[in-house]
């Protein structure tokens, strides 16, 4: 691998990371950072990745998406059918208000990073960031089951969700509570832990809930790098432990803006 390539190992979890919740979809965000790499390392040495390589490695993600993305969606934004309204509201919010919200929330960039990955300004970058928490107040209500077997983090979870405006659905520690509180309160996003109270898993308890449903999952881990290596089927959301609630939030009004999208099999 070239001196290039070493320096961005540490950062590619990450990448993946925000480019699976900018698209709400796993496969179509790692297509976007194979693609980001293979263009970072053919034109950028180790010396010019040296002094920001996170920066670099998401700033020539952006470039390679300006070529690549498809069409922006056009919409209202208004309230249409039941089950329509989050979709059409993510619709009529420009991309770059999403990409400065996340570069903030999710990845914990300064406002100048932003500016520099985004190749803009820090005027704008406060107004795409006044414009997207300003649109994402509109989220409609949602509820939300909490898996997670820390009664602490729980309660903070659950203090997270009802400051957004959403309800907790109900709670669980372990993979059987989780089964049967998804059945009975059918909620519309679940947070989860991956290691759960009795030495189960939450990604199993999760995959078998995904049999018959595509609702969204934020998973929150103290070790995102093993469930966002790009080589299976893996989660669109991940947080990290310990975390800023502001990036909980986030990922939460992200992945309940995309509920409404089909499930991709990959």
């Amino acid at each position: 691998m070239t001196s290039a390539g070493e320096a961005l190992i540490p950062h590619i979890p990450y990448l993946r990371r925000y480019a699976r919740a900018l698209t709400g979809s796993q496969q179509r965000g790692d297509q976007y950072v194979k693609a980001s790499l293979e263009t970072i390392i053919e034109q950028v040495d180790a010396e010019g990745l040296a002094p920001r390589p996170r920066v670099a490695l998401f700033r020539m993600f952006h470039d390679v998406w300006v070529r690549l993305a498809p069409p922006q969606a056009t919409g209202s934004g208004e309230a249409g059918p039941e089950g329509g309204s989050v979709r059409r509201l993510l619709a009529s919010m420009p991309r770059r208000q999403r990409q400065a919200f996340l570069l903030r929330e999710l990845e914990r960039f300064e406002e100048a990073d932003i500016a520099q990955i985004l190749r803009t300004n820090l005027e704008e970058v406060d107004k795409l960031l006044s414009e997207a928490r300003r649109e994402l107040t509109r989220l409609p209500a949602a509820s939300i089951l909490i898996i997670e077997d820390d009664p602490v983090i729980s309660m903070g979870n659950a203090q997270i969700v009802q400051e957004m405006g959403h309800r907790v659905a109900g709670t669980a520690r372990t993979e059987q509570e989780a089964l049967a509180a998804f059945k009975a309160t059918d909620p519309d996003l679940i947070l989860a832990d991956v290691r759960l109270a009795d030495g189960s898993s939450g990604l199993e308890a999760v995959a078998k809930i995904m049999r018959t449903t595509n609702v969204p999952v934020v998973y929150v881990t103290g070790h995102p790098e093993d469930v966002l290596t790009g080589k299976q089927l893996e989660p669109t959301y991940v947080i990290e432990k310990p975390f800023n609630p502001e990036a909980l939030k986030a990922a939460i009004s992200q992945a309940l803006s995309f509920r409404d999208e089909e499930r991709e099999t990959v």
